[in-house]
């Protein structure tokens, strides 16, 4: 008799689960929510409460295509795994992925962790924002875009119907000045950021967005901003070649003339565009590639592949003095360096002062007992002593 009521208690209480499972169901459907699913299956079931720089196993991905690689040559102090103590501590409890330190165009020390190495393609997150900026300096310099000042509207009629759409500048998008109506937050399931990671459409989202502010009169950080430059530079790219897609843009004018050691993925949403605000993905090798081609000025193997004035605007402040076209920029510190910034902790990190590229990457930002220290000031500091400083 015991063990007949336990079973029609545990019944009901299946049945009571499965009726509020599909309450919840029909209430993220009926209230367009439905990209929580996405969101479930490819993060949250996994324990995470954010995307991780391992995902792109979870998504669609398409590749950019690499060529006849160019090797780093070895700093002649090369020291492997030879990092200061107090570093190795703070990576390894960051869960750190990778760090490198490049001087004067050489690798000068290396280390991996956990199941890490130096052929791990993990997620850029947002230092895809400065490599889509990079595309469109090559872009303008091509002709396929008038340049920084053109009109949105020109590739993008969708915006013509609104009075700031209509003003909104191509370079505006770059710089988070366009005044676009946004919401930037990756932990909340029901952020804009999130409905545009896991969304079916992002063009659609994006292009369905207002700009609700004068462009130009605010610097307001915006995943959303650099996705609308994207499709504004699919067109473009389309309006020359139909088949050609950010992906084969980037294999051609960067990823392949860089030499890069393996081909790299770029996330896609279910139509096929990609994913242009967060999601590259290669190796630490690659994206440090990234920061040692701007220091040079756009220039590799003595050939100007981003016109030289367009990567100086880049590294120069706008609105805000910590940011200029899709990068990030600390004049104040010493000594001052810029940077590509992603999501957890993703860094490239260039400082002029001593030609010096320094990459991390890894799962966190950092951890609470290390919340003093500031990221990026700490990795300068930390390998300034490597080069004699």
């Amino acid at each position: 008799m015991i063990r007949k009521t336990l079973v029609l208690v545990i019944k009901r209480l299946l049945l009571v689960c499965l009726a509020l499972i599909l309450l919840l169901c029909g209430g993220l459907l009926a209230t367009d929510n439905a990209y929580i699913f996405t969101a479930f299956s490819r993060t949250y079931m996994y324990g995470h409460r954010t995307a991780n720089i391992n995902d792109h196993q979870a998504f669609e991905t398409r590749v950019i295509e690499a060529a006849e690689q160019q090797l780093w040559p070895l700093h002649e102090q090369y020291g492997g795994e030879d990092l200061p103590q107090d570093l190795v501590d703070y990576l390894e409890q960051s869960r750190s992925a990778a760090f490198l330190v490049i001087h004067k165009g050489r690798v000068l020390r290396e280390r991996y962790f956990a199941e890490y190495s130096e052929t791990s393609k993990t997620n850029s997150f947002s230092m895809a924002k400065t490599v889509v900026t990079l595309l469109l300096g090559i872009a303008i310099d091509e002709g396929l875009v008038d340049g920084l000042d053109q009109k949105i509207i020109d590739f993008l009629p969708e915006f013509a119907d609104q009075e700031y759409g209509r003003q909104v500048t191509v370079g505006s998008l770059s710089s988070m000045t366009s005044g676009y109506e946004w919401d930037e937050g990756y932990y909340n399931a029901f952020s804009p950021t999130v409905e545009l990671l896991y969304g079916d459409s992002v063009t659609d989202f994006v292009l369905g967005g207002r700009f609700t502010t004068l462009p130009g009169s605010s610097y307001h950080y915006s995943s959303a901003s650099v996705q609308i430059l994207a499709v504004l530079l699919t067109r473009a790219l389309k309006q020359t070649d139909p088949d050609t897609t950010l992906a084969s843009y980037l294999s051609e004018k960067l990823w392949q003339p860089l030499g890069m050691n393996a081909s790299g993925l770029w996330h896609l949403d279910n139509s096929g565009m990609e994913l242009a605000f967060c999601c590259l993905n290669t190796n630490v090798r690659n994206y440090a590639k990234l920061g040692q081609f701007m220091l040079q000025d756009g220039v590799w193997e003595g050939k100007q592949l981003v016109p030289a004035a367009f990567v100086e605007l880049m590294r120069t402040p706008q609105a805000d003095d910590r940011f200029g076209y899709s990068s990030w920029i600390n004049e104040r510190n010493n000594p001052p360096y810029y940077s590509l910034n992603g999501h957890l902790g993703q860094y490239v990190i260039i400082v002029p002062d001593y030609e010096l590229v320094i990459v991390r990457l890894g799962e966190i930002r950092r951890p609470e007992q290390a919340a003093r220290r500031s990221g990026v000031s700490f990795y300068i500091e930390q390998v300034l002593p490597l080069l004699g400083v």
